[in-house]
Order: structure tokens, then sequence, then C-alpha cells
């Protein structure tokens, strides 16, 4: 799209998805601010909840939370990269989404009290943050469907499973249900709505969404998922420095935090995801929904490292192998589902991945039995924070053949 110098309302017609250049623009960076700030709810919540002892509420609160702000950014960031206009009315209906996001952000730690005192689900907030956001969503459907005729259908399946999800979360909201019940139900409400994108792209037209924008827009949200890593890394390093001054331990710590930051940073970008999305449009569904326990593990990565402040602080319920544990927990998880994404994408199996994820559960088991035989909790967590460096190096020395093979075969 042509640089404009005024932002004059323009036919919605839809993006050419094969258009030269195509990144993320301003506005989208600025709408992922606000997902810096969900994230860090869910962060800062989970490792409160961590320390108080309250494992799985915590846990149970975090996944849910994770999916409803990952869910709030997959909508607009797919709808963008078919539809993105950049004219006035376009700009104003993200910026009412933005402040959806904010207040389902703010309504995250009742949803995570509610869960403790386990009556029921409190999403209200949450659930009225959604409405801010859906409704400027389904007026740009609407807008797609009016203005370009070939793909009206397409639009409208998105508004109708758009409006029947979003009614059947009020009435969630309004008639509170025990914890298992409301999770039922909210399992019933994402087939719903997830039916949409389903039917719409694999029975349908489709949208005319950009591969190398969808693979760069989900590369920079994994980014901000990552800068929880390095706060939670700065909380511990407070702890420390506020009861020790500065030590070892600080250099120690300061090193694992960055270090295991930088890892699972330099993993992600292995995957050469908008190439493999150009020649594969068909396998963009699993890829797009199941980078959302990829985001709550890099997230939950940076909770653990934030309750491990709250152990060296002494004020946290967990011992030293629990604590331990939070990071070893969704560092796992998100090599395991680093690995499956890319067999996912690819539809290839290279043996070498299978000894790098083997070895760097070898890592981690070390990094536990260290800190269970009675070594320093700072000490284990530098040894877990090499697990990704195990993929780093295997990838630079040998596994990259592997990689150079498959976009070849492109």
């Amino acid at each position: 799209m042509p640089e404009r110098m005024s932002h004059n309302v323009v036919r919605m017609t839809g993006r050419d998805p094969h258009e030269s250049g195509r990144a993320a623009t301003p506005l989208e960076l600025l709408f992922d601010l606000t997902f810096v700030i969900a994230f860090g709810t869910a962060a800062g919540e989970l490792a409160h909840f961590l320390a108080a002892g309250y494992v799985w509420e915590g846990v149970l609160g975090f996944a849910f939370a994770i999916f409803a702000v990952s869910w709030a950014w997959i909508n607009f960031a797919w709808f963008a990269s078919a539809y993105d206009t950049d004219d006035w009315l376009y700009r104003l209906t993200t910026m009412v989404q933005m402040v959806g996001v904010l207040i389902l952000a703010l309504g995250l730690p009742q949803m995570f009290e509610s869960l403790h005192e386990g009556d029921h689900v409190d999403n209200g907030v949450m659930v009225l943050g959604y409405i801010v956001m859906r409704v400027p969503m389904i007026l740009q459907w609407w807008r797609a469907s009016r203005q370009d005729p070939e793909r009206t259908a397409v639009c409208r399946t998105f508004i109708v499973t758009l409006v029947i999800s979003q009614a059947g979360w009020i009435v969630l909201a309004l008639a509170p249900t025990s914890i298992p019940v409301t999770f039922v139900l909210i399992v019933l409400l994402i087939l719903i709505e997830a039916t949409g994108p389903l039917v719409a792209e694999r029975m349908m037209a489709g949208t005319p969404w950009h591969p190398h924008h969808i693979a760069e827009r989900y590369g920079l949200l994994v980014i901000i998922a990552l800068g929880e890593g390095l706060i939670g890394t700065v909380a511990t390093l407070s702890a420390i420095i506020g009861e020790e001054g500065w030590t070892v331990d600080v250099a120690a710590l300061g090193i694992a935090g960055v270090g295991v930051t930088f890892g699972m940073w330099w993993t992600y970008f292995t995957l050469p995801g908008g190439d493999l999305l150009h020649a594969h449009r068909e396998r963009s569904f699993a890829w797009g929904y199941g980078h959302i326990p990829v985001f709550g593990a890099l997230v939950a990565v940076g909770a653990g490292l934030h309750a491990a402040a709250y152990r060296l602080e002494e004020q946290s319920a967990l011992s030293d192998t629990e604590t331990v544990l939070t990071v070893v927990v969704p560092l796992a998880a998100y090599v395991g589902l680093l690995y499956a994404l890319y067999a996912l994408l690819t539809r290839t199996f290279d043996p070498f991945h299978l000894l790098l994820v083997l070895g760097s559960a070898a890592v981690l088991a070390v990094g536990v039995a260290m800190v269970a035989a009675g070594a320093s909790l700072t000490w284990s967590l530098l040894v877990v924070a090499l697990t990704p460096w195990v993929t780093v190096v295997g990838y630079e020395t040998i596994g990259h053949r592997h990689n150079e093979d498959v976009l070849s075969s492109l």
C-alpha cells in the first residue's frame, strides 16, 4: 500500500496477499503495547498465586487469562492482515479495541481471586472488555462484507460466529455457574467461535491475509511475551540486591534470566514461518491457534522467575525445588511446543530434533536435581537457563541443514 498523506475513508476491498514489502504498521505496534500490560498482569497474578501456595488456582487462572488475551490479539491480527485500510475509521475502531484490551487486563485479578474463593469464575470485567473489543470488530467485518463483494459470505460467517459466541459469554457472565460447569461452557463457546475462521478459510474463499506479515506479527508478540522473562529477572535481582547487595549470585542470576530469554528468542526465529505459510496457507489454522500455549509458556517462564524473587525474599510458601519447577515446567513446555509447531508447519521429522529435545530435557533434569540435592536456587536456575541453548548450538552446527532442505523443497 503506497504511503498516504491523509487518512480519508477508502473502500475495504482487501489487501493483496502477495504484496511486496508488507510489514507491521505503527498502528499495529501501538495496539500490541496493550498486550504488554495484559501479559504482565497475567504473569504477576501467576507469580503471586504460586508464591502463596495456590498452585492449581494460579495455573488455571493463568491458562484462562492467556487464552483470553491471545484470542483477542489473534482476532485483530488476522483481520488487519487482510483488511487494514489505515483510514481514520479503521484507526478509531482500533483505538476502541485497545480500550477493550485494557479493560480485559483490569479484570484478570478479579478472575484469579474468584478461582481462589472457589464459588464461580468472576469474569464479568473480562467479558466487558471483550464487548468493547467485539463491537468495533463486528463493525469492521460488516464494512468488509459490504465493500468486498467477492468475500461477502466469508465476512458474514465471521460476524455470525462472533455474535453468537459473544452473546454466550455475556450470558455466562450474568448467570454464574460452578467452576467446572463454567469451563465446560467456555470450551463450547470457543468451538463455536473457532467455527468461523475454520469454515471461512477452509470451505469458502478465505480472507486475503499476508503470510509474511502474519509471521512477523506473531514474532512481534513472541518478543512481547519474552519481555516478561526480563521483568522477572529484574524482580529476582532486586530481591537479592535488597538482601545481600551486589554478589556473585546477582551476576549468576542476571546471566540466567537474560540467557534463557535470549535463548528462547533465538530458537523461535529459527522457524521460517513466512516462507512456509506462503507455500502452505492451508496449514495456517493449527499454526495460528497453536501459538496460544507458546505465548503462555513464554510468559510463564517470566512468572516463574518472579516467583523465584518471592522465594529469595522469603515471601513464598514454595520450597527451592518447587520454585525451580515454576521455571522448568513452562520452559519444557516451550521446547516441546516449538518442535511441535515446526513439525506441524513443515510436515517433516528430523531425527536430530529428537536428540535436541532429549538434550534439553537432560539439562532441565540436572537443574532440578541440583536444587533437590541442596544446591542454591540461583545456581540451579543458571543451569536451567542453558536449556534453549541446546537447540541454539544444535541448530547452528547441524540443524540448519534440515531447514535449508525444507526451504529448497518449496
